[in-house]
């Protein structure tokens, strides 16, 4: 079942954390591919200097930040696409950002689109590395993930695996508090444990 647009209407961090376990679906070419939600990053508003709406909003580049939750937000980090999702009331301007997911259906075809890779732990366990997995693009901004219609949907999940936390990954300025979230163990994850090169 699909996750409902209350879902996201709700805190980031909140998101973030019942987002692991979740179903990200992807329709391309007449596939289904499908990945498990297995790590995710909360971020806020003006006051996160992490934020893409950090500094106010620009037009066409962070104007999804201000939309209501459930909708979708692409946007280009050092050449890799980073796939968002975003949360709370209209205006509130903050998200989740899907760092990995585990290939569940469509495998074949996630790995045409990553045909260099040669461990499957490796295809998908990074925000860019997933987008290229499910070509995602900028082109899928906008998107209500709790729509059927919608060629990019989430669908709930049971996260059997213990949930663990850490500050974001490749921040130079962060919060004082964790709000990235991984499944414990799971080989999708970007990255073991909570270390991090974080300046305070």
């Amino acid at each position: 079942m699909l996750l409902s647009q209350e879902f996201f209407l709700r805190d980031a961090d909140v998101v973030a954390r019942d987002l692991l376990g979740c179903t990200l679906i992807r329709d391309l070419d007449g596939n289904a591919l499908k990945g498990k939600i297995v790590e995710t990053e909360a971020y806020f508003g003006a006051g996160d200097p992490a934020s893409r709406a950090y500094g106010g909003r620009i037009k066409k580049i962070n104007r999804w930040m201000w939309e209501e939750g459930g909708i979708s937000f692409v946007y280009m980090v050092h050449n890799n696409y980073l796939f968002n999702l975003i949360t709370g009331r209209k205006g509130e301007s903050s998200g989740v950002l899907v760092r990995a997911i585990e290939p569940l259906e469509g495998v074949e075809k996630m790995k045409e689109n990553r045909s260099k890779i040669k461990k499957r732990c490796d295809m998908t366990n990074g925000p860019g590395k997933l987008t290229k997995a499910m070509a995602i693009t900028k082109d899928h901004n906008g998107l209500k993930v709790y729509n059927e219609s919608s060629i990019i949907r989430i669908e709930g999940g049971k996260r059997d695996e213990k949930m663990e936390s850490s500050r974001r990954i490749g921040v130079s300025m962060d919060l004082e508090r964790d709000l990235r979230f991984f499944l414990k163990n799971n080989p999708f994850v970007s990255r073991k444990g909570g270390v991090q090169n974080v300046k305070r």
